[in-house]
C-alpha cells in the first residue's frame, strides 16, 4: 500500500456564492496538488463538508475529479457514518471503479462500545471491494478507537490497511506504532502532529493545510519519512503559524480563507458552518504574504 504513504490532501468542495459546487474551482485545487506533488486526493471527507453534501453532489463529485485527475494519483473516498447498514448499501451502489481505498469514519453521536466498533467496522469489510482506511477523530464522533481495537481490525482484516488517527494524542500514536502489523499504515489525521509522526515510524498524513501550501507540505512529511528531521523541521516550523491559524474557528472555513487568499477558490461554507471571520482572513493573508503567496 505504499501509494498511500506521503501526503494525501483532504479536499475541500469549493462552492459559488449561491452555494452550488463550484466545479472550475475544484478543477484548478486538483491541479494544484498533483502539480505541487501530493501523494494522493481524499474526496468527501469532513474537510469536504460530506455532511452536507447530497449523494447526487457526491457522485457528481467523483466522477469530476476522476475525470481531472486522469488516474494522475490514487483517490480515497469517504463513505462513513453511524449507521452501519447504510454505509454497507453505499458501499454497494457506489460506482468505486477510480476509487483506489475507502476511508470510513469511526461512528459517530451514537457511542458504541469497543466491540460496537469492531462489528461496525467488519461489516463494512466484508461487503468492501477495496481498501479500507479507519479514520478515528474523537473530537467528532465522541468516542476513541482505543489502539486494542485499530490493532485487532487490523490484523483480522486484510482489506483494513491503515488507520488516519486524528485524536490530537501523542503517546496513542507511538502505541499504535508500537503495536501494528509491518504493512499497517498509521496516517497522521493532525496537520500540527503529522511531521512527529513521520519520524516515528508514520505512513505520512491525511492532510487539511496540505492542499493550500502542498509542496512544502508534502516534501516535509517526505523528509519525517525519510528520517531527515532538520530539513523537515526547517518546513515545519515556517508552516506552524497558519497550520494553527486554519483550526482558530472552524475546518473548513480556515483554509478556505487560505485557498482565497492563493486565488484557487471562495471562502463559502455551508450551514451550520459559517465562512472565517474578517479578523482571521486578515491574518491568514498575512501569513500567506510572509510565506511568499500572495
Amino acid at each position: 500500500m505504499t501509494q498511500f504513504v506521503g501526503t494525501g490532501v483532504a479536499l475541500i468542495t469549493p462552492f459559488k456564492e449561491d452555494l452550488s459546487i463550484d466545479f472550475d474551482a475544484l478543477e484548478r485545487l486538483v491541479e494544484y496538488n498533483i502539480k505541487n506533488g501530493v501523494e494522493y486526493l481524499v474526496i468527501s471527507g469532513t474537510t469536504g463538508e460530506s455532511v452536507t453534501i447530497t449523494s447526487d453532489e457526491k457522485k457528481k463529485l467523483i466522477e469530476f475529479i476522476a475525470s481531472v485527475n486522469k488516474g494522475r494519483l490514487p483517490l480515497v473516498l469517504g463513505i462513513g457514518g453511524n449507521n452501519t447498514a447504510s454505509i454497507v448499501s453505499e458501499i454497494q451502489g457506489t460506482d468505486l471503479s477510480n476509487i483506489d481505498a475507502i476511508l470510513s469514519v469511526s461512528p459517530y453521536y451514537s457511542k458504541p462500545t469497543q466491540e460496537g466498533i469492531y462489528q461496525h467496522f467488519k461489516a463494512i469489510s466484508q461487503v468492501s471491494p477495496l481498501p479500507i482506511i479507519l479514520y478515528n477523530v474523537p473530537g467528532r464522533t465522541s468516542k476513541n478507537i482505543e489502539p486494542e481495537t485499530t490493532i485487532r481490525l487490523a490484523n483480522d482484516f486484510e482489506n483494513i490497511i491503515g488507520v488516519k488517527e486524528a485524536g490530537n494524542n501523542v503517546h496513542q500514536y507511538l502505541e499504535l506504532l508500537r503495536t501494528k502489523p509491518d504493512d499497517f499504515l498509521v496516517i497522521s489525521g493532525d496537520d500540527d502532529l503529522a511531521l512527529g509522526v513521520a519520524l516515528a515510524g508514520g505512513s505520512g498524513v491525511i492532510s487539511v493545510i496540505g492542499q493550500g501550501l502542498p509542496k512544502e507540505f508534502s516534501e516535509m512529511i517526505r523528509l519525517g519519512i525519510a528520517g531527515k528531521a532538520k530539513q523537515a523541521y526547517d518546513i515545519h516550523f515556517r508552516l506552524m503559524p497558519i497550520t494553527s491559524m486554519i483550526f482558530a474557528e472552524n475546518n473548513p472555513a480556515g483554509i478556505k480563507a487560505v485557498l482565497n487568499g492563493l486565488g484557487i477558490s471562495k471562502i463559502h461554507v455551508r450551514l451550520p458552518l459559517v465562512e472565517a471571520t474578517l479578523s482571521l482572513q486578515k491574518l491568514i493573508n498575512g501569513e500567506l504574504k510572509k510565506l511568499g503567496k500572495s
